[in-house]
């Protein structure tokens, strides 16, 4: 059996960092570069604005005037000029699924599918292309369809007979499976639902329909076939080419593919491993692995912010609770449209597992993201991390919550009481807000996805994407927040309009917070002397357009690492 654990990481990581250096100065990457003649919005309270900074190698040496940055400049230095366009720190996605993104890229795409003919059509012409072979991601969204109804293994099984599909929905929390596929899993009407899980059935013979409700999916995902080493690559660098056209120099990545094994020619971490021996790897990552593996964490005595300045391990990822749009996001009271149905809490609640782990995993100061969308779960977990907070030894401990989507009035100060990073995705917000009173009614919603309050109650809050669930542009991210303008354009104040913040606020949290969020901000998040030298130039100033228009802007150059890595062509 191949396993990759993290010692062999280790190893690997100090090979790369020698190759990286060997890199360095083969190439000559210890020049100086200025950007000069530009407006620089540095999210540093101390100088909010410059005109110019110099780098040197990876690092800043000089932020301020135009013509301060003529005491750095020599004959040797490249000049770059900024034209006077808007320079940020580079871009800090707090939470995406790095892999799942690229090979979303490089597969099958239903997120554009208006209707369930429309989806069904993009289904049957991938199978004409690719019959066999397995059919998976897809990224559905039933809520722009008509009638909005779920699909089922009928809509497909027509053309997909010797063809295994399991295409997920927009969130993930949903699969659909055809008949294949679920004949290979061994799925009859006779197999209960897992717990944490549900297994979708036709109300009168109790067949199953197809619809795989979160746990419910790992009884077919195991069998999907592994891609080979060389699709890991390219799927990889098809992430890695989004980043670089959209700014982002460091990701906060969900890696759930840590390991590998005799059916798996790479894991996530081994396929970012090779880019970056290959000097390929265009961004840094903080690598976010599943709770399971903590116990590898314990034996090496390894702790948050572990390992190289691209490539960092400590931080653990569980569940409380599902999503919204499948109904399994848990709540104290039952959906409007389902007045039987709380959600579903995951089994690691129910059976004490995560109360267990966290205790231990916070005691080896190892860094707690857990995903929680209901309010009963945001509770729940609060008075979790409430108590490891009061019963475990004091460490610089930086508890997370991933996604914090629904909450009761009084949990945004909690969050600050105890210490909580909220880790959002804004444009959840605005896609959700075309549909989400129709769960969970005019009263909750009050309480979804509540950004100032957040900030008002000096939380400090972070942003993501969760891409491929949703775009990975993080200027509709800003957009989303700022205006919060749903994206069905029915709310041009904004859907719960208090609930939005400056994009002074938007940009700090999508830089030098989601750099705090990482343990990282004395190295990155802002552009100030000594911070690693990582931006991005946007097409239009952000900061005085019209909050409306920021969904248009473009990213006109991204630099990594002191080096140019993208411009747009013009």
């Amino acid at each position: 059996m191949k396993q990759i654990t993290i010692l062999l990481f280790i190893f690997l990581t100090m090979n790369i960092t020698s190759h990286s250096q060997e890199l360095k100065s083969v190439k000559g990457m210890y020049q100086r570069t200025a950007f000069i003649k530009g407006k620089i919005y540095t999210v540093d309270d101390n100088q909010p604005y410059a005109e110019s900074v110099v780098v040197e190698g990876n690092k800043i040496i000089y932020v301020g005037s135009e013509k301060g940055a003529l005491d750095y400049i020599t004959a040797q230095t490249k000049l770059v000029d900024l034209e006077g366009k808007l320079m940020l720190p580079g871009f800090n996605d707090a939470h995406l699924h790095m892999m799942n993104g690229g090979f979303y890229t490089i597969g099958v795409d239903l997120r554009p599918a208006k209707s369930l003919i429309e989806f069904s059509k993009i289904l049957e012409n991938y199978v004409k292309k690719y019959p066999g072979r397995w059919v998976t991601q897809g990224r559905w969204d039933n809520e722009k369809w008509n009638d909005n109804a779920l699909p089922t293994k009928d809509n497909i099984d027509e053309f997909s007979k010797e063809t295994p599909i399991l295409v997920k929905r927009i969130d993930g929390h949903i699969a659909l499976a055809n008949s294949y596929a679920l004949k290979l899993a061994g799925i009859t009407k006779d197999t209960p639902d897992p717990a944490g899980g549900l297994i979708e059935r036709d109300p009168e013979t109790g067949e199953p329909n197809g619809l795989l409700k979160d746990l419910a999916i790992d009884l077919v995902d195991p069998l999907v076939s592994e891609p080979t080493e060389e699709d890991y690559i390219e799927a990889g660098l098809a992430a890695l080419n989004e980043f670089r056209k959209y700014g982002i120099t460091s990701i906060q990545d969900i890696t759930y593919n840590y390991t590998g094994d005799d059916n798996r020619p790479l894991s996530d971490l081994e396929t970012y491993q090779q880019l970056e021996k290959q000097n390929k790897l265009t961004c840094r990552i903080y690598s976010i692995i599943p709770f399971e593996y903590y116990k590898e964490f314990k034996e090496i005595k390894a702790q948050y912010n572990f390992s190289d300045s691209k490539i960092k391990l400590g931080s653990l990822k569980a569940y409380v609770d599902g999503a919204l749009g499948s109904r399994t996001a848990w709540f104290f009271e039952p959906y409007i449209d389902d007045s039987t149905n709380y959600g579903i809490p995951y089994d690691i609640i129910t059976d004490g597992s995560l109360k267990e782990w966290v205790l231990d995993a916070d005691k080896k100061n190892l860094q707690l993201c857990v995903h929680a969308i209901g309010d009963r779960a945001n509770d729940y977990l609060l008075d979790l991390y409430k108590q490891i907070k009061d019963e475990n030894p004091e460490w610089e401990r930086r508890f997370r919550i991933e996604h914090a989507q629904h909450l009761q009035p009084d949990d945004m100060k909690r969050f600050s009481d105890i210490g909580v990073i909220a880790s959002v995705q804004p444009y959840h917000c605005i896609d959700d807000g075309t549909w989400a009173e129709n769960r969970i009614g005019p009263e909750r919603i009050k309480f979804t996805h509540p950004y100032k309050s957040f900030l008002d109650n000096n939380v400090v809050m972070v942003f993501g994407t969760d891409w491929p669930v949703a775009p990975i542009n993080p200027l509709l991210g800003i957009y989303g927040a700022v205006t919060r303008r749903t994206v069905d354009d029915i709310n041009p104040d904004g859907w719960i309009p208090e609930q939005k913040i400056s994009v002074e606020e938007a940009i700090k949290c999508y830089t030098l917070s989601a750099a705090y969020a990482s343990f990282e901000e004395d190295i990155k998040g802002s552009i100030e002397v000594g911070k690693l030298a990582d931006f991005v130039v946007l097409s239009d100033d952000i900061l005085t357009i019209d909050p409306v228009k920021i969904k248009d802007v473009e990213v006109d150059m991204t630099v990594f690492d002191g080096e140019i890595i993208y411009q747009r062509e013009k």
